[in-house]
């Protein structure tokens, strides 16, 4: 995300709220996009798409990284308790982004025995498992705003993420996650504010994530102007019972690819109170959503009008927010201890990544020679001198390689002293993970380099190889001496 867009954190700040995170940040992991910098004031998580692990984890606190003890989701909810506790006599804003049931499908055995007993497999027990334990997360909540006699003036909001990442009960919509039919971006949105939100409204017209932040600042009187323009529209008016009726309006989706070509326009759709357009594979489809809502009978060839109106009006929108987009940014040098992760590398030669896709938490393998390269593009904004240090593993056989690290025409010689090859870090898995599992990491410091404001890039490549075997690269971590 943009560091100049206004977050909910940053509205409810400037209106003398207390702000606090916990759980997943997947909106950028360095200053000024990490959770610190866009409006809270706590936070206790991660800033990536996923966690390796679930149980005594490892978790980012503020500035730092802190062990846990026990479940993800249990320990997450605890810090939100105590922010909640240490602020009840302040108005605050409390945001709580579990990530489960995100893979790793790891959970406690009494959740998980009690679905394998109904007959599920593995992979469902382990994901109705961590959503059950969700499910006992938001009671205990709940519960908090009991008993310090705060529910009634504290709105509570429920909504979940994508649809679900494999072919499951969906509510008999079509498509899972990644996809822009409805079963890939529809999701529940459940708000609570007693004696203010009568129970059982029900928000007919089409809503989306994106009318969240007028409808708060609606809610609660906050003072807020906006810098850029504001997509969503406030459901205060409804939700307090003033209408039952909202404009009908048209919300689109876009699924972003990678690819040389740069942003490529589909898979994209368009959806009004009616009709939803799906455009993907380079063919046109049109649903009745009232009438089919599980989009089983294409209309597009018998509603050819309905067609270009749709379709006009998807590619006016993505022209106009895809024009300044950069599908792949410098990292942000801003504080610090700055960690350039071996996802947010780009390399050349033989080098690749263990999982394949270099999702979060991955790393890289297969450097074997001079020939390849591995380099981070950043931009620096708090200029001075930084201690370069190689989070790496090396087998026997890496055992005096000699690596250099470059940047601002000036290089770093360091040599492989010493092997370190650890086995995996047990996990306990109910079933093998796409994503890559953990292993311990070593340090290797490279050197001091004085690093002026501005766009740099840092080169790591190895001279000389006598063995055929160079390292395995997790990380480099710029920590400022000045």
């Amino acid at each position: 995300m943009r560091s100049t867009e206004l977050t909910l954190a940053e509205v409810f700040r400037q209106n003398g709220y207390v702000t606090g995170c916990f759980g997943k940040w997947h909106n950028g992991e360095h200053a000024p996009e990490d959770p610190n910098s866009q409006g809270f004031d706590e936070f206790l998580g991660f800033c990536a798409g996923h966690w390796n692990n679930y149980f005594d984890t490892d978790l980012q606190h503020n500035d730092r990284m802190v062990s846990t003890k026990g479940f993800i989701t249990d320990v997450l909810t605890d810090a939100a308790l105590n922010f909640i506790s240490q602020h009840k006599t302040k108005p605050f804003f409390c945001y709580v982004p579990f990530n489960a049931p995100h893979s790793p499908h790891q959970v406690a055995d009494r959740y998980f025995d009690k679905y394998k007993a109904k007959g599920l497999d593995d992979e469902q027990a382990s994901i109705y498992g961590m959503v059950e334990n969700v499910d006992d997360n938001v009671a205990r909540l709940l519960t908090k705003l009991d008993q310090l006699g705060l529910a009634q003036n504290t709105i509570v909001v429920f909504a979940t993420d994508n649809g679900p990442n494999g072919h499951r009960f969906n509510g008999e919509m079509k498509g899972i996650k990644g996809s822009v039919d409805e079963g890939g971006v529809r999701v529940p949105l459940f708000m609570r504010w007693p004696g203010k939100i009568r129970p059982e409204t029900r928000i007919r017209p089409n809503t989306a994530h994106i009318d969240l932040l007028p409808t708060l600042v609606g809610l609660c009187d906050l003072r807020f102007t906006p810098a850029n323009p504001i997509d969503g529209r406030s459901l205060a008016p409804l939700l307090r019972g003033q209408t039952d009726t909202l404009p009908d309006r048209m919300l689109f989706t876009h699924v972003a690819g990678m690819s040389a070509d740069g942003l490529p326009a589909e898979p994209g759709a368009v959806r009004t109170a009616q009709y939803r357009l799906v455009q993907q594979k380079g063919q046109i489809h049109l649903y009745d959503m009232l009438d089919d809502p599980s989009q089983t009978t294409d209309l597009a060839a018998r509603q050819p009008q309905h067609v270009q109106t749709l379709q006009t009006t998807y590619e006016h929108w993505f022209r106009d927010v895809s024009q300044t987009i950069s599908l792949s940014r410098p990292v942000p040098v801003a504080d610090r201890r700055v960690l350039l992760q071996a996802p947010e590398a780009h390399f050349s030669g033989k080098v690749r990544y263990k999982q394949g896709n270099g999702w979060a938490n991955d790393w890289l393998i297969n450097w074997q020679s001079p020939a390849d390269s591995i380099w981070w593009d950043v931009t620096v904004d708090r200029p001075g001198v930084y201690q370069l240090s190689l989070q790496y593993t090396a087998p026997t056989a890496a055992v005096g390689t000699l690596l250099t690290i470059t940047a601002t025409n000036k290089t770093l010689q360091q040599t492989i002293r010493a092997s370190f090859d650890p086995p995996l870090t047990p996990s306990p898995d109910r079933i093998p993970r796409k994503e890559v599992y953990e292993k311990p990491w070593a340090w290797l410091a490279l050197g001091k380099l004085k690093l002026p404001a501005g766009h740099h890039r840092i080169l790591l490549q190895a001279r000389s190889v006598p063995n055929g075997q160079v390292a395995e690269v997790k990380a480099l971590l710029l920590t400022a001496l000045e």
